[in-house]
């Protein structure tokens, strides 16, 4: 947990946010060299004054902090980290991820998550729709993405559940205060096959202003978002909202022209967004994409070094244990027992050769191009 705090005391500074705590990472790479560097080379930085790079130098760690640590410690749950290889990947390029995410359960780094979103006082329809569309995304090999609220998203989360399929909930509360309480077995049964997610404290209550908060990541870490049912005030729209601002796809299913509660999706449609009869229309719109990320995961790593001078044999034990999606360091020299002195010097060599990238945070992939 040690190398931890200093995520946390970074994040926890008055006056720095998401944003501006990803243009400090981007720039210093890691959150210790934040705190170590001076004055002058913090306020390089956009957004950050000489006023609060003082206060970035004099904040400790508020005490709730190492109760969540604690907590966490003596539970099943986890924090990842941007740095860390299972940290969503399509969330990494947003303005202002969370720099780390509570989770409850596995968390893949894939980026073939579909966010399905919806109306809390929802029809019939919409929930036997919600439900029909998220078993046959489930069976495509889509992770469904949603929020855990009543209605649509509880219909989406037990429709991927029905096929078997993996389920991301993403909450507005901390994992300790399960919200509505009704779903507190869903809860255990979505953490079983995939993940609970939140970026608040353990015990953070379901506030009002926490659900747009949180929205930014359920269309952040997906491909595309699909609104199965919204009214026109529905908060689903700010989802569909953040999805295109984010370049990400938006879905509408439509409904009856007399129920209001489809008046929202209906004016997605209008504005543009794709219109789903069945989860084949949201795979079609979504096939290039799809097929770039497979073509990614299968890349045949014997035609790659074909095209490279010889690799040693611990050059190539390395390279084997990379694939498309970034490592951590240390998670790879935990993975094929290297010291990582040893390590550090075959990916420096690696990356003298092209065959691999490193990117902020001690984060090695392997590069793809030709």
């Amino acid at each position: 947990m040690e190398n931890l705090r200093p995520w946390f005391i970074l994040k926890t500074v008055p006056g720095i946010g998401n944003l501006r705590m990803k243009r400090l990472l981007d720039l210093f790479q890691t959150p210790e060299r934040v705190l170590s560097a001076s004055i002058s080379e913090l306020v390089r930085t956009e957004g950050i004054s000489r006023r609060l790079a003082r206060a970035i130098h004099q904040h400790r760690l508020p005490s709730w902090v190492e109760d969540d640590l604690n907590r966490v410690a003596q539970t099943g749950y986890r924090i990842v980290t941007l740095a860390d290889a299972e940290y969503p990947s399509l969330l990494l390029q947003i303005p202002d991820p969370p720099p780390f995410l509570y989770v409850y359960g596995n968390l893949c780094s894939t980026p073939k998550n579909i966010a399905v979103v919806g109306s809390r006082n929802a029809t019939g329809y919409g929930l036997s729709i919600a439900r029909k569309l998220c078993a046959d995304i489930s069976t495509l090999g889509l992770t469904i993405v949603s929020g855990m609220a009543r209605g649509i998203d509880t219909a989406a989360h037990l429709g991927a559940l029905s096929a078997n399929g993996k389920t991301v909930a993403v909450l507005g509360s901390g994992l300790e205060k399960v919200y509505p309480a009704e779903n507190k077995g869903l809860f255990h049964k979505i953490a079983a096959s995939g993940a609970v997610i939140s970026e608040f404290p353990l015990t953070a209550p379901p506030e009002g202003h926490n659900f747009p908060i949180r929205n930014r990541i359920i269309s952040g870490m997906s491909l595309g978002t699909v609104v199965v049912e919204a009214g026109m005030r529905s908060g689903s729209l700010i989802t569909a909202r953040l999805a295109a601002e984010q370049n990400r796809e938006v879905f509408a299913v439509p409904g009856s022209i007399s129920s209001y509660k489809s008046t929202g999706t209906h004016n997605l449609i209008k504005q543009g967004a794709k219109l789903v009869e069945h989860a084949q229309d949201i795979i079609e719109e979504l096939t290039m994409l799809l097929k770039g990320y497979d073509a990614c995961e299968k890349t045949d790593l014997k035609a790659l070094k074909d095209r490279l001078p010889p690799l040693t044999a611990d050059e190539s034990l390395v390279l084997a244990a990379l694939g498309p999606y970034p490592v951590h360091i240390d998670d790879l020299a935990r993975q094929i027992t290297l010291d990582i002195g040893k390590l550090s010097a075959i990916l420096l060599q690696l990356e003298l050769k092209g065959v691999v990238t490193q990117t902020p945070g001690k984060m090695f992939s392997m590069e793809l191009q030709s």
